[in-house]
């Protein structure tokens, strides 16, 4: 196996942590030794031990002067477990090779000094690209304290995400719902507006067998998301971002089935809630990442606010041949040269569908 082949067999072990972490990073780690893997592991969940200290209990006696392929620097501070850097050098690692550095100020390109001073050497940027991709959201959260918000969209190919009388179900085939349920499965969060709600009362949880359980966030000014909505059905959190001058009965009706009500401000318009702010909300919740599935009228304003950094979009090989609900809806910009310009591409086979992902901003970090 080459150096490429330890490390991508580590970045596949990070991503069994998905979703278990947030707002951690997925991280992924290998022991070689004398070019064979001797002891694997991965962060498994927030508040347990790191990967690397799984594959050193695994690798045992067999890690002296082996080299260590991790997805991520190791960290050098005491958190929530210590340092990741003490454990290697207790361990006789000779060599560490990390695919990228950690955003963490706690940490970030701390651990070479530390790691050299005992006689470890470091290297990085193995299959960095790689690297950061998989924690995009961890990188985006280091960098602005906000969840990084995912829009995701399914629609015809005449650009239809419902039938004029809303109906939707399903544009998308199996395997692109499926899909869903991973994504939910990834992201710390899944938000929707109170349309959706009050249209096809959603559970929005996650189906896959032991999977992560997203919170639920439901944009809704007026506190009015029903008491009895399936959203209560699941134990997993429900959070109502609601205005100032929601209705007081209608409060004290939600937070009684276990809603935690945020209250933010209206934006510059008056009408709308300020997205900006409740993204910062969430952040100091520790929330790092939304699945944002929105109808037309929110998903235009997460654009507008700037809130969304990536977009996925399945196209299903449908026409409704008439009038639809948009993607998006709501006043246009004027001229093609205001339009939000996407970057970084990818196109993905999804069953009989095609699956389109690509960035506001370009890659996280």
């Amino acid at each position: 196996m080459t150096d490429a082949a330890f490390m991508q067999r580590a970045l596949d072990l990070a991503r069994r942590g998905r979703g278990w972490v947030n707002p951690n990073p997925l991280v992924g780690a290998v022991v070689v030794r004398d070019g064979k893997i001797v002891g694997e592991g991965f962060h498994p969940r927030l508040g347990e031990a790191h990967a690397e200290v799984f594959a050193l209990r695994e690798a045992g006696e067999k890690a002296r002067g082996a080299t260590i392929y991790v997805t991520l620097e190791p960290c050098n501070h005491w958190g929530r477990t210590p340092p990741c850097t003490q454990a290697i050098i207790d361990a006789g690692i000779r060599h560490v090779v990390a695919a990228t550095w950690d955003a963490n100020p706690l940490t970030a390109e701390q651990s070479r000094k530390t790691l050299e001073a005992a006689g470890v050497t470091l290297s990085v940027g193995l299959l960095e690209a790689d690297a950061r991709r998989l924690n995009e959201p961890f990188f985006h959260f280091m960098r602005t304290r906000r969840p990084f918000v995912v829009m995701k969209t399914a629609m015809t190919m005449d650009g239809k995400i419902a039938t004029p009388s809303g109906h939707s179900q399903w544009i998308s085939g199996e395997v692109s719902r499926e899909h869903v349920h991973e994504l939910r499965a990834t992201y710390a969060g899944v938000m929707v507006g109170i349309g959706t709600v009050l249209a096809d009362d959603p559970s929005l949880t996650c189906r896959l067998p032991d999977a992560h359980a997203p919170a639920r966030i439901v944009v809704d000014p007026r506190a009015e998301t029903p008491p009895d909505a399936k959203l209560f059905a699941d134990p997993s959190p429900v959070l109502l971002a609601i205005a100032p001058h929601a209705d007081p009965a209608r409060r004290r009706a939600l937070e009684a089935r276990g809603a935690q009500l945020l209250e933010v401000p209206l934006g510059a318009n008056g009408r709308h809630l300020d997205l900006d702010a409740l993204m910062a909300m969430l952040g100091e919740q520790g929330l790092d990442s939304i699945l944002l599935e929105g109808g037309g009228g929110l998903n235009a304003s997460a654009l507008r606010a700037g809130i969304v950094t990536k977009v996925v979009t399945f196209i299903a090989p449908k026409l409704l041949a008439g009038d639809g609900i948009p993607p998006t809806h709501g006043p246009a910009f004027a001229t093609m040269d205001q339009a939000l310009p996407l970057r970084d591409l990818s196109c993905y086979p999804s069953g009989p569908d095609i699956r389109l992902e690509a960035y506001l901003d370009g890659p996280a970090g």
